[in-house]
Formats: structure tokens, C-alpha cells, sequence
């Protein structure tokens, strides 16, 4: 039986009801524009998208280098903002909030998974996961409860004093996992997550993310790996800012 087969996975609170509850994440014709220093357009990142990410789906974006799909992980990451259009994360428009309100909700609805695992070297493994409940002013104690739980999760339940010196690669990217769980999200965004694994420990964290996806966690995952891409429910691919092909799920 999976480590996660009777765990909740899937937390957060909705942002909206009604038919915006239903999709996670959703772009209605964003543009997004690099400007020159007089103000004429530089690059023309995105070109109009639309996409609808339903809740529980399993993701992949594509695109070759110069496509627009790091641009478009930002903004459905919420590190940058659409030049047109609006952008619905959780039923509401985050467009044209402030930093302040952005970062806090942010921190609230999305997980963030990255290719380097971005730990903490001097702190352990609870210490790492606890990190962002820290700064969302959870207690001691309740941070402590949901780091060990999540690290319980992955697996490495055994592991809570342990440094990221002290870990494999895989298991540095489960506490990444475990971290980006930690604050109950609606949605896990990652960005190559096994960029840096060998190709045997990488079918082991797939198969992870495998189990949060059948837990009913909706999960957005950048990669340039097609067997990669395959695992997933369904494949965005870009091209000149734009997408290209969308294979949609099976009914």
C-alpha cells in the first residue's frame, strides 16, 4: 500500500463557489509583455493564453527554450503578474492584488516543489518543513505536529534531525515535498523536480507524486522530459507564447 494512501492530502480553503470553485487555477487571455526602456514592447512573453486547471488534475507544461512556459509557471506560481488579462487562483482574481495580500495568499494556496530541492543546509529536516508555517505565524507546537506528519507522508519519518548533507538526493527532494505539503495547498506547482536525480531515484518521485495525484491533489509540473510528461493526466505544450497542443484526459 502506498505511505500515502490514507492520509488527506488535499487542504487549503476554496476561494470562491459556484463554477470558478471548480477549477484551481484558471488564465483568461493573459498577455505578459518585457517592455524596453522606452516603453515599446521587447518581447511578447505570453500572447493571449487561456487555461483552465481543474481541481485533482495532474499537469505537465512543455515547451522548447524561448516558449513562454517559465513565464507562464511564474504567473500561475503568482512571482509575476499578467501585462492583460486575469489570472483566478482558487476562485479569485489575483491580478491586481497588492504584494502584501499576493504574497499571503500565495503562501497559503500554492506548494512549490524546485529542481534543487532549495533547503535549508544548516537547519534539519522538521526545521526545513516547518519553514514556511513559520512565517505564517503558526505555533511551535502545531508546526512541529504537520512537519512530522508530512515527513511521516514521504517516508522519512525517521529522519526528523537529520541535515540535508546528511540525505540523499531523493530523500532531500521528499523533504521539499513534505515543506511544499506542509501548508495544506491547493495546488503543488514544480519546476523539474527531477532534474537532479538519477534516472532511478526520479521514477521514485514520480511515483510519489503518482500518490498525491490519486489522493486528489492538483499538481502543475514543468518539464522538458516527455516520459516524464507521460505520467501525467495531461500535457499544455507552448509555442511563441501561446499553447500549441493541449492533450486533454481521457473521458
Amino acid at each position: 500500500m502506498s505511505v500515502l494512501a490514507s492520509n488527506p492530502l488535499v487542504g487549503g480553503s476554496i476561494g470562491a463557489t459556484g463554477d470558478d470553485a471548480l477549477f484551481v487555477a484558471e488564465l483568461r487571455g493573459v498577455k505578459k509583455h518585457y517592455f524596453k526602456p522606452d516603453g515599446s514592447i521587447l518581447v511578447e512573453a505570453l500572447r493571449g493564453v487561456n487555461l483552465r486547471v481543474p481541481r485533482g488534475q495532474y499537469i505537465a507544461i512543455m515547451g522548447a527554450s524561448g516558449s513562454g512556459k517559465s513565464t507562464l509557471m511564474n504567473i500561475l506560481g503568482c512571482l509575476d503578474r499578467p501585462t492583460h488579462g486575469a489570472y483566478l487562483l482558487d476562485g479569485l482574481d489575483v491580478s491586481n492584488m497588492d504584494d502584501e495580500t499576493l504574497s499571503h495568499y500565495r503562501g497559503r494556496k500554492i506548494g512549490f516543489i524546485f529542481q534543487a530541492f532549495n533547503l535549508i543546509s544548516t537547519n534539519t529536516t522538521e526545521e526545513n518543513v516547518e519553514t514556511p508555517l513559520f512565517y505564517q505565524g503558526v505555533g511551535k507546537a502545531e508546526r512541529r505536529r504537520r512537519a512530522i506528519e508530512k515527513l511521516g507522508l514521504v517516508g522519512l519519518g525517521e529522519r526528523l534531525g537529520h541535515r540535508p548533507s546528511e540525505l540523499s538526493g531523493g530523500q532531500q527532494q521528499r523533504v521539499a515535498i513534505a515543506r511544499a505539503l506542509v501548508t495544506e495547498p491547493v495546488v503543488l506547482m514544480a519546476d523539474e523536480p527531477t532534474g537532479n536525480l538519477d534516472s532511478t531515484t526520479g521514477k521514485a518521485i514520480l511515483g510519489l507524486f503518482d500518490d498525491l495525484h490519486h489522493a486528489g491533489m492538483t499538481i502543475i509540473m514543468v518539464t522538458h522530459d516527455d516520459s516524464v510528461a507521460q505520467r501525467c493526466q495531461r500535457v499544455v505544450r507552448l509555442k511563441d507564447g501561446d499553447i500549441d497542443t493541449d492533450t486533454l484526459p481521457p473521458d
